[in-house]
Order: C-alpha cells, then structure tokens, then sequence
C-alpha cells in the first residue's frame, strides 16, 4: 500500500507503507489511516531523522566493502540504497514545511 504526505510547502510525498512506517518510527509517530506532523513537531522530526541518517552512514561506511570477503567470485556486492536515499525527499518536505510553518498530513 502506498502512503502519500501533504503539505503546502512541498510537493506531495509518496511511499510504500512500509518505508511510512519506518521513517514515522524513527521520528516518535505511528502510522494510522489519517495523521499529522504540526509545524511544533518538526524541529525534533527533523533532528531524529539527520541524526538516525548520520547512523546509517557511518554503519554502512564500517562495513562498506566486508560484504562476503573471502568468498570466491563475490568481487563485488552491491549495497542497498542507505537511508538517506529513501528519506531525503521526506526529510526536504520536513525542512519544507518548518521553514513555512506548514504541517504535514497524510491520510487525507
């Protein structure tokens, strides 16, 4: 299932659920059939989300190139987007929407 962000400072944002409810998760919301994130919440929303990217870059840099060492005609693994390819169109609409004082919604 899909899930769509609104808001009036950013194009509309759409993902599958799963990756909604992740990144919901990282920044201290649920995902329910109809939400909001108000223009008080996003200072911290935004501080999660960087910092919780910042984590994945440093992880994936530590094990950037340990993928099946030593294992005979595995040359080359290649990674998964990280999450700040999957999160930075949510989190420009999170940068969007406080430099506006807009809200995000989804659900609507």
């Amino acid at each position: 299932m899909l899930v769509t962000f609104k808001c009036h400072a950013a194009p509309d944002v759409t993902m599958l659920e799963n990756l909604a409810q992740y990144l919901l998760g990282i920044i201290g919301k649920r995902l329910g059939a109809r939400g909001v994130i108000t223009h008080d919440e996003l200072d911290t929303a935004i501080g999660k989300l960087e910092a919780a990217i910042a984590i994945d870059k440093k992880d994936r840099a530590e094990h950037e190139g340990h993928f099946h060492e030593g294992e005979e005609g595995r040359e080359h693994h290649e990674l998964q987007p990280g999450l700040a390819q999957r999160a930075f169109p949510f989190l420009d609409m999170l940068r969007a929407a406080k430099k506006e004082d807009n809200d995000i919604v989804w659900g609507i």
